[in-house]
Parts: structure tokens; sequence; C-alpha cells
């Protein structure tokens, strides 16, 4: 679901003049996609680590390869191969001009171009998220320490949305490439502006870690939290769009929206998702569905970028080849492939396609290998007996 709202906020143009301006806006703020990431990074970390957290080596080293093996393998080829697709084609949405690639390509694997308001989209745009949750991966076990020893949680986000606000007065008058130079970007492209969302995720975990997944009231979180979502969509579609940039998201009152309000209604959906039965949740169930979700990470990396340009030329191709085929047999008929928004549907269904089928080939497979490797820490043999004990 997430993977799909960001899909239509970047495709949404495409609607030009078949939609009202305000139904355009509306569809524009559905960047909420990658809060919905956030909030769901925050629980599922705090879930799986919160009670069996330790500050030590080689605990550490297991939980860092345990998130390499999720993230880093796809976003690497998919990065390399941007790059590769830049020296071939020059195509400058990959390097936003720089003379320097290489170096830049390094900082995109590195995950430190997010720090640059020059670089935060370049290569794969959209992994500018990936600095944001490599961010908060880091800082999790940290932040679940001082929770735990100190009980000091809600200061947090404010400490280091403040850290992110001194950074942005110190280098906002130093010229380096953009670091920490532009407070927009800060708040809405940095882990230092998002980190309420993820902090947000980390309680809803820590009062179902306490309450469970069993509850008596009869209020709907589900759809409580969908409409209250919505609403936060609204309000952003309602902004002036600041000078520079693209949506009402990146206006003052849209930043406290998506940054502090919306993260709240998500919690409220997800809490409903985790203790209600509803048809939505019976659909999000469905086999299929769960296939589409787990391969949805590479949709997302894939969405926008180079793969989505070479299927947009595809399409191009296949039109101008139909037509050739009409001038031929001499008749004036219509192309399935004119119309820009039938191509976008096409798009969507191929892109799936592909998703799932580096997940399958690629992803899973190279999750598995890396967490039976010896990479970091040398993976423990697995004892039968505990098997057994486990099935049992």
């Amino acid at each position: 679901m997430a993977a799909y709202l960001v899909f239509i906020s970047h495709y949404c143009y495409i609607f030009d003049g078949s939609f009202p301006q305000l139904l355009q806006r509306f569809f524009g703020e559905f960047h909420i996609g990658v809060s919905l990431f956030f909030v769901l990074s925050g629980f599922l970390i705090t879930y799986r680590y919160y009670n069996n957290f330790h500050l030590t080596a080689d605990w550490f080293k297991q939980y860092l390869k345990n998130r390499v093996a999720r993230i880093y393998p796809m976003y690497f080829l998919l990065t390399v191969g941007a790059f590769v697709y830049y020296f071939i084609t020059k195509d400058e949405s990959i390097t936003h001009g720089c003379e320097h690639p290489i170096a830049l390509m390094l900082m995109n694997i590195t995950f430190v171009r997010g720090f640059f308001y020059q670089f935060w989209d370049t290569g794969i745009a959209q992994g500018w998220s990936l600095t944001v949750e490599e961010c908060f991966y880091f800082s999790a076990p940290i932040i679940f320490f001082i929770a735990k020893k100190y009980n000091k949680f809600y200061i947090q986000p404010l400490l280091i949305t403040v850290f992110g606000v001194m950074m942005y007065s110190v280098f906002s008058h130093v010229d380096w490439h953009g670091f920490f130079g532009n407070f927009t970007f800060i708040m809405l492209f940095t882990f230092f502006g998002r980190c309420f969302e993820f902090f947000v995720g980390i309680q809803l975990a820590r009062y179902v870690i306490k309450k469970g997944f069993q509850r008596t009231n009869i209020v709907s979180f589900t759809y409580a939290g969908f409409i209250l979502i919505f609403l936060c969509v609204l309000v952003m579609a309602f902004q002036p769009i600041p000078k520079g940039w693209i949506a009402g998201v990146e206006s003052p009152a849209g930043i406290i929206t998506n940054n502090y309000f919306l993260c709240i209604a998500v919690a409220l959906f997800f809490y409903g998702l985790l203790t209600e039965t509803t048809v939505l949740k019976r659909i999000l169930a469905n086999p299929f569905v769960e296939l589409l979700g787990k391969s949805s990470y590479i949709f997302y990396l894939i969405h926008l970028g180079w793969i989505y340009t070479l299927i947009r030329n595809g399409t191009n191709w296949l039109n101008d080849y139909v037509f050739d085929l009409y001038d031929k047999w001499g008749v004036d008929w219509h192309s399935p492939f004119e119309y820009d928004a039938l191509n976008l549907l096409y798009a969507f269904i191929v892109l799936n396609a592909i998703s799932i089928t580096l997940f399958k080939l690629i992803e899973e497979p190279l999750n598995h290998y890396i967490r039976k490797s010896d990479f970091l820490i040398k993976n423990k043999p697995r004892n039968p007996e505990n098997d057994s004990a486990a099935i049992s």
C-alpha cells in the first residue's frame, strides 16, 4: 500500500487536465507512503529487538548483519545499475550534472548522499529514504537503552530534532554541496526531521508488547486511522507550494502535518490492523497480496528512475511501431500505446512483475545467504535438537 501510494504521487501529473486541481493536488501528496514505511520500521524493529537487545559487539554485529541482508543487496545492485545506465546514456537525471559521477556513486552506495541537499535525489532518487532508515537502524539500540535504563523516551525525538536544527544553523553558512544547508530538506529528508515518525512506531510496539493484541473496546482503529490519514493528506493538499518545491508537504504547515500528525494516524491504522478483523485485513492477508508486499521494497526502488525510463521508452517504441504498421495497412486506428494513462497502467503491471521476479531470484536468496554467512560475525551452526524443541 505504501509503495503504491508513492507511485501515485510521482505520476499523478499524467492525469493533469482530467481531474480537478484539488484532486490533482490530493494525489500529489500520496508521498505519505514514506511515512507508513517509517512508522512501520519503528514498530517492527522495536517489536523484534526491544526486549532482547544487548549493547555488545557481537549483538550489534548480528543486528547490522540482519539489517544489511534485508536492505542492502538490491539497493546496491540497482544503484550500480543506475550509474551504468548513466555512463551508457549520459542521462543527467541520475547525476543532476555532478562532475564526479564515480564519487557520486560511492556516496549513493554508502548512503551519505542523503545528508547533502545537492545530492539527496541522485542515483535512485527515492533511495534518500534509506539514508533515513539506516540512521534509525544505527540509533535504535541506543534509543532502546536510554528508554529502558534512564526512562527517557519522549525527550529523545526532541533532542534529535534540535541537533538537526543546530547542524543547519552551523552549515547553512557553509557552501559544501548543501550539507545540512537547507531547513526544509533537513525536516523532510533526513532522520533528524523525520525521527518522530519512528518514535511513534516504537511507542506502538512498546504498547503492544505490554498489552498484547487483545482488547475489549469496539472502536474501529483501522478505519478511524485510515480516515485521519487522508484528512492529513487533504490538509497538505490545501497548502501553498513553496518556491522551488513541488508539494504542499514542503510548506511549514505541511511539514508539521506530515511529521507530527500523520504518523499518529498511521499508528492508529496499524493498531487496528493488528487487533481487528476487517475486510481490509483479509485482503492484505491474501497470499498474492502478501507476495506483492514482500516485493514492494523492490517496487519502491524501481518505480521511479532508470528502469521506469526504460519501460516508458519501450512503450514509446511500441507506439511508433504500431503506427508504422497502420500506415502499411492503410488504416486509421488508435494505438493501445498512445494514451499516457494506459501506458502508466502497463508500466505499473510490468514494474510489479519485475519486482516479484527480482525478489524471488535475487533479493530473497541473497537475504538468506547473507544471514547464513560469516559476514560481520561468524554464523553459529544450527543445533537440530534446538530446532526440534522449537517445533514442539
